[in-house]
């Protein structure tokens, strides 16, 4: 294939952004596609790195087609609730079936939500509720399942409580979980969007690693004693975030704190483990490890 053109909506993001620059590094052409008032500077960002970029009206299938043109593949890196990930992407799916576009990837990359069942996690629910649309197309898509952002590990996700010297957990503290760094999902995603041969599903993992595990390795990096911490079972867990929900709503949030809470469970309870793993399909990619993660919060 020479320099194909790939389509990246939503590359003014960190992880659009990210996906863009691995697939100019790996020589395709990239085209962006930002909402119309996008600010300069993240324009000029993109086209400094190579990248040719296309403003679109989101909400027009007749704007957006041209814009997906002689692409040999659409990736999609949105962000949002039901507006973007629903409704916004079913006009970029089909802008891309107008467009004559062989292949789409889905704006997944989280825990295998074919796992479980409607009402357990919202956000979740919503890339199901796309699936259902996305499914109904002759268009070949692959959806990327990533577990968990490993960055999340040193800021937002309240697993290792650095002040306290804690690794909290629900459950059961041998509970394998998965994490992938942003940049190593993002190089995968460019090799799969490359790749003419991806099935439906593809799974990969930086590093898996329970509880128990996190606090042996957070302690050797950081030359703490670091303790585990139960903070209760899953049942409980579970009554907190309908408290949580009830007390503090937040649907019109992406992230309001039950949803990181519903994320907890799911991983905490082992359905979200992901397996087999794709982690071999691209041999080049050398993956991120936890510990690789932590030694660089260190650093800085």
């Amino acid at each position: 294939m020479n320099d194909p053109t790939i389509v990246v909506a939503g590359a003014t993001g960190n992880l659009g952004g990210c996906i863009a620059r691995f697939l100019l590094e790996r020589g395709a052409s990239v085209r962006a596609l930002v909402r119309h008032g996008t600010s300069r500077d993240k324009v000029e960002r993109l086209q400094e790195r190579g990248a040719t970029v296309a403003s679109v009206d989101w909400s027009s299938v007749s704007e957006v087609t041209p814009a997906c043109s002689d692409a040999y593949c659409v990736v999609s890196a949105l962000q949002g609730l039901r507006d973007v990930i629903v409704e916004t992407q079913t006009v970029l799916l089909d802008a891309a079936i107008k467009a004559g576009v062989a292949r789409f990837i889905p704006s997944d990359y989280s825990i295998d939500f074919t796992k479980f069942p409607p009402g357990e996690n919202r956000n979740l629910d919503l890339r199901r509720d796309f699936h259902k649309r996305l499914d109904k197309t002759a268009i070949s898509a692959t959806t990327i399942f990533n577990g968990a952002f490993a960055e999340l590990l040193t800021g937002q996700m309240p697993l290792i409580l650095f002040k306290l010297k804690r690794v909290l957990y629900w459950g059961d503290a041998d509970q394998r979980m998965d994490f992938t760094t942003m940049d190593d999902t993002a190089s995968f995603t460019a090799s799969a969007a490359l790749d003419a041969s991806t099935p439906r599903f593809l799974r990969i993992a930086g590093d898996q690693l329970s509880a128990r595990e996190l606090t042996a390795v957070v302690g050797e990096v950081t030359g703490k004693k670091f303790r585990l911490f139960r903070a209760g079972g899953l049942t409980m867990l579970g009554t907190l975030i309908r408290v949580a929900r009830a007390v503090a709503p937040g649907e019109k949030e992406l992230y309001p704190a039950w949803q990181g809470m519903q994320y907890m469970r799911n991983m905490f309870d082992g359905r979200a483990k992901l397996e087999p793993l794709d982690n071999d399909r691209y041999p080049s990619i050398r993956w991120t490890s936890a510990r690789d993660v932590l030694s660089a919060r260190q650093v800085s």
